[in-house]
């Protein structure tokens, strides 16, 4: 899904919702683990719930990883159902050197045809570009992050700015906002305003909205471009609004819930 796609489905949907899946079987419902696979059936019966809501979903590699090769094929029938309608994010945190990156851009954008990748910016500009070699996909590149560790290095400041806005400066030169987004985390909302100073036109992807205390509004004020230019990711609050019988009916409401505050805030701010 290129850029243009990805904005028409915002407007058309007056939503910036992503729905992270990080689907744990010591949470998902008891009466699924009956099921041949039952990582899959949890997020069919997910993405069938949550699809009029959102824009994008975002597996988390490392809840598929955990399980061997039962949840790599989990994963990949995951990818495979979500299809075209919706932008895929595969929530890896890559980035090595350039050979194995390389590798990695091919597992995800041609194996998995996922649409977008999280990077590691740490090693470097020969680490990331070989993401880019995709046309219409994207590189999701680690700034600020929404966990309490990010303030270990990511705001270390130098003179010129903290850690982040290096990253943020240098890595715009690698890519261009068709294939470039950021994370910036939800539970950063002051940081906002001044990020948007250095990247007025690029995608943000922001995590921490919801079980880690994210204010939608407050992001969404300060983060938003003319394109909207933001995805929200919620992860724990929709997909495990419920443990029982009627988990994607919970989480089909709380999907909805927050589609309908995206609207107003769209309305608010952007229309």
């Amino acid at each position: 899904m290129d850029r243009q796609q990805l904005i028409a489905e915002i407007r058309r949907k007056k939503s910036y919702l992503c729905v992270g899946l990080d689907t744990d079987l010591e949470k998902i419902p008891a009466h699924l683990l009956h099921e041949p696979d039952p990582i899959f059936s949890f997020n069919k019966a997910i993405i069938d719930a949550t699809r009029p809501f959102c824009v994008a979903y975002k597996p988390n590699v490392a809840f598929y990883e955990a399980y061997g090769s039962r949840g790599w094929e989990s994963l990949e029938k995951t990818i495979a159902y979500i299809g075209q309608s919706h932008f895929i994010i595969a929530d890896a945190k890559r980035g090595d050197i350039g050979n194995t990156s390389a590798r990695y851009a091919q597992a995800f954008f041609s194996t998995m045809q996922a649409d977008a990748i999280t990077v590691a910016p740490y090693m470097g500009e020969d680490s990331v570009t070989p993401f880019f070699s995709y046309p219409n996909k994207w590189v999701i590149l680690l700034a600020l992050t929404s966990n309490k560790g990010s303030q270990d290095f990511q705001l270390i400041e130098d003179g010129d700015g903290a850690l982040y806005e290096h990253v943020i400066r240098k890595a715009a030169t690698w890519g261009n906002p068709e294939n470039l987004m950021y994370v910036v985390g939800a539970t950063h909302p002051e940081y906002f305003a001044a990020i948007r100073k250095l990247i007025p036109d690029h995608f943000l992807l922001v995590p921490g909205v919801g079980a880690q205390g994210g204010d939608l509004s407050a992001v969404s004020q300060h983060g938003f471009n003319k394109d909207i230019g933001l995805l929200i990711n919620s992860t724990r609050d929709i997909i495990y609004a419920s443990k029982g019988l009627d988990f994607a009916e919970a989480a089909a409401i709380k999907a909805k819930q927050v589609q309908e505050e995206m609207a107003e805030l769209m309305g608010k701010y952007i229309d």
